[in-house]
């Protein structure tokens, strides 16, 4: 025996270990055999124990039994090539119209090859090992294993500067009350069509939830709206008005008694500006609050090299972008969010009853008179 280590003895405490046991162990690994016709729901319940598998059902309980429950304000925050592969129809949009999320922090790029399904264009499934000089030459656009033709951009581009030519955008506004605007013509166009549901912009628009893109200009929208710019047009994205706008959607939930939520799919700047309503509130604006209250991620990043997009709940805590005494209940899940995403979706819809749509977009000359309305306060409390 080693002169400076002391014995374990591990016939010894046996009861004591036990009791520890159990109280690090939350529940037996027994699971029933996994059975056909099972749903999606009871399979994430009952066969989804550790790892990311136990990470997916830790976070799925999480977006029933917490983010959503109590009329707590959820904010989706949405990066990577997700709707050119479908799932804004399949899981964004029924999302939406149960209730299920409140407001939307995505890239334009997402809202961009959104239109593609609201305007009739075809995307196709293919397979990753293309021939790209080939299908370059034959006017074909690839996202990984997703191809579509190349008219499917032009017409997309020739749809948005000839609908942000009308009087309608003819003036200054944010990017949620753009989108929102844009959601309005392609919502129409879908009834049109019939279509509806094809369009995520389109559902937002319907149910008032406020889309924001922390940065506009890095899009296809973006580059056409500039190409208006060059023709006189009056259009202009005030991006401070979205800061204001997105912190007052966080405040209004806090300083009403309710609770914030952040479901994160991805990473990069819509997670950035999500997160930074909670240092806006607190440290600029200087009004008291603790941080969201529920963290879910799903993310392939890695915290070690020191991006965003694998930031941790509990460093974004450091940042007071979320409440500590809530830090135990988030959950970052190591998973594809193409992968991850229907299931969350399908779970979410079997487990939670449908909620009525807070429309916030529809209240923001309120929540923007209560922001303002509180950090006057702060000023003059500064002032003294």
């Amino acid at each position: 025996m080693h002169p400076h280590k002391p014995h374990l003895d591990r016939h010894a405490g046996t009861a004591k270990n036990k009791e520890f046991l159990k109280s690090i162990g939350r529940v037996r690994i027994a699971p029933d055999p996994v059975a056909a016709g099972v749903t999606a729901a009871d399979l994430i319940d009952g066969a989804f124990l550790s790892y990311n598998g136990g990470r997916l059902r830790e976070g799925c309980q999480l977006f029933v039994r917490k983010m959503l429950a109590g009329g707590g304000t959820v904010g989706l925050a949405l990066s990577g090539a997700l709707t050119p592969a479908g799932l804004g129809m399949s899981c964004l949009v029924p999302l939406v119209e149960a209730g299920f999320v409140d407001w939307v922090v995505s890239t334009g790029a997402n809202l961009y090859h959104d239109t593609h399904y609201a305007l009739g264009m075809d995307l196709y499934q293919a397979g990753p090992n293309l021939p790209d000089l080939e299908l370059r030459e034959n006017q074909v656009i690839r996202i990984y294993d997703i191809v579509f033709d190349y008219e499917n951009l032009l017409g997309t581009d020739a749809f948005f500067r000839r609908l942000c030519r009308g009087e309608a955008f003819q003036r200054t506004m944010g990017t949620a009350e753009f989108h929102d605007l844009v959601g309005k013509y392609l919502s129409e166009g879908e009834q049109q069509a019939g279509r509806v549901g094809k369009s995520f912009l389109a559902a937002c628009h319907r149910n008032g939830v406020p889309v924001f893109t922390s940065s506009p200009a890095d899009s296809s929208i973006g580059m056409n709206l500039a190409a208006l710019m060059l023709e006189g047009g009056r259009l202009r994205i005030d991006t401070l008005r979205d800061v204001n706008q997105s912190a007052a959607v966080v405040w209004d939930a806090k300083a009403g008694g309710g609770t914030s939520s952040v479901l994160i799919l991805g990473g990069g700047s819509p997670k950035n500006f999500m997160l930074q309503t909670e240092p806006q509130i607190q440290e600029v604006l200087g009004l008291a609050e603790a941080g969201h209250d529920y963290f879910l991620q799903f993310t392939d990043a890695r915290p070690d090299t020191g991006g965003l997009s694998g930031a941790t709940p509990a460093e974004a805590m450091t940042w007071g972008k979320v409440d500590p005494d809530k830090l135990p209940d988030s959950v970052t899940c190591y998973i594809d969010a193409t992968a991850a995403l229907p299931l969350l979706t399908a779970y979410a819809l079997t487990r939670c009853e449908k909620r009525p749509p807070k429309r916030l977009f529809d209240r923001f000359p309120e929540l923007a008179r209560r922001l303002e309305a509180g950090y006057a306060e702060t000023r003059a409390k500064r002032a003294e």
